[in-house]
């Protein structure tokens, strides 16, 4: 980490991942802030937790730390690219290819029921799929469905919040998901050796 409190490139996010998950979230990298928290979707303008919650997957906006709250809502969070950035346009074409391949590897150990990637751009990229529109895929990634959904940052102007909710909630009522605050079985997160 660097002086200022802020994580120097390549550092990396470990998993937020158990068998039999209802949802992993696959995000494009981690921020300099997620980063140097060692927290996926930390820094306070990304609005995923908010969505999260607002879309029904959780019972009460969880924090970046809670990964037992997120575990226990049968939800799961990775990258596809471990390396952080100040920004996902950093990332290669190649890079984020690998980490496709890299992402169906973990798939098939944990067997999520969904995979759902947030950014179009870096899904696009990774899986070779130019004209893939937001929403269900018709491929799967290993035994799970696939799913495009926008990405929650704060930079991402397109997208409001109302967008992203409802964007979110489509997954939701599509997934089966465990209603907000259910608990399911499962084991904790990988540890710090975990890929992010």
């Amino acid at each position: 980490m660097g002086r200022d409190g802020v994580a120097e490139k390549g550092s990396c996010v470990p998993d937020v991942i158990a068998p039999g998950l209802v949802v992993l979230f696959c995000g494009i990298n981690p921020g300099m802030r997620s980063a140097a928290l060692g927290q996926h979707f930390a820094h306070p303008a990304n609005r995923f937790w908010k969505v999260l919650h607002r879309a029904g997957f959780t019972a009460q906006v969880l924090e970046p730390w809670d990964t037992d709250g997120l575990l226990s809502a049968g939800l799961g969070i990775t990258n596809l690219v471990a390396r952080a950035t100040r920004r996902a346009g950093e990332l290669t074409a190649a890079e984020l290819r690998a980490g496709a391949e890299d992402l169906e590897v973990r798939v098939r150990h944990f067997h999520p029921d969904v995979v759902a990637v947030v950014g179009m751009g870096a899904y696009r990229t990774a899986f070779r799929r130019p004209a893939a529109a937001m929403g269900p895929q018709l491929e799967p990634l290993g035994p799970a469905r696939l799913w495009l959904l926008p990405n929650p940052s704060g930079l991402q102007a397109r997208y409001q919040m109302e967008d992203l909710v409802d964007a979110y909630g489509a997954l939701r009522a599509a997934s089966g998901g465990a209603p907000a605050g259910r608990a399911r079985s499962g084991g904790r997160g990988e540890g710090a050796d975990g890929v992010a």
